[in-house]
């Protein structure tokens, strides 16, 4: 079964086709030639995610699933949670948003935070479904490692040693807020 991800990021697409292997043939929306850049106006990250599935469902009318992931700081109040994508300025550089973490946690003991992913699928007869995935852990004091993308290099889970930006692609997916979010997905489909 095709299924189009609500995504026109290259290294999310990766993840999930390296979790879902075969069993569907999952198509970006730049595979589909959809360049523009889908809304997120939602206070919560289950609402953004409706609404890129909602929107791509009425354009293209086939199974899709979008996702919208926060990272969520204890001492900043869960900041940036919902505004992650674009917390260091509209211009949406992961950059600038990790370097106005480290600097507002600058001087705080309390580092605990978490990833939490919320995909919503619809179906093709319209039913709408909200799976999610939490992964906790805390805030590094500087960025470490070189792979992954987004928040990656600041981020460490819970009971282990190395941060997201240092860990393969399938070690992190096994305990990412993502990779647990897609689990309930893959395991929904194949049902």
């Amino acid at each position: 079964m095709q299924i189009i991800f609500a995504t026109q990021n290259p290294n999310k697409l990766v993840e999930i086709q390296n979790q879902i292997g075969d069993q569907h043939e999952i198509k970006s929306l730049l595979d589909l030639g959809l360049t523009e850049e889908l809304e997120e106006t939602q206070e919560t990250l289950e609402g953004n995610a409706l609404q890129k599935a909602r929107f791509v469902f009425k354009k293209f009318k086939q199974a899709c699933f979008a996702d919208d992931t926060g990272l969520e700081i204890e001492s900043l109040n869960g900041e940036p949670g919902v505004f992650s994508a674009r917390y260091g300025g509209p211009e949406k550089s992961f950059e600038s948003n990790m370097n106005l973490v480290l600097d507002k946690l600058k001087g705080k003991q309390n580092r605990s935070a978490q990833f939490r992913t919320a995909i919503a699928y619809i179906n093709k007869q319209g039913e709408e479904l909200i799976f999610e995935g939490v992964c906790r852990g805390e805030i590094l004091e500087e960025k470490v490692g070189e792979k992954g993308f987004g928040y990656d290099p600041i981020f460490k889970p819970e009971g282990h040693l190395k941060s997201f930006a240092e860990m393969t692609l399938n070690a992190k997916n096994e305990i990412s807020h993502r990779g647990l979010a897609f689990s309930k997905l893959i395991y929904h489909l194949s049902k």
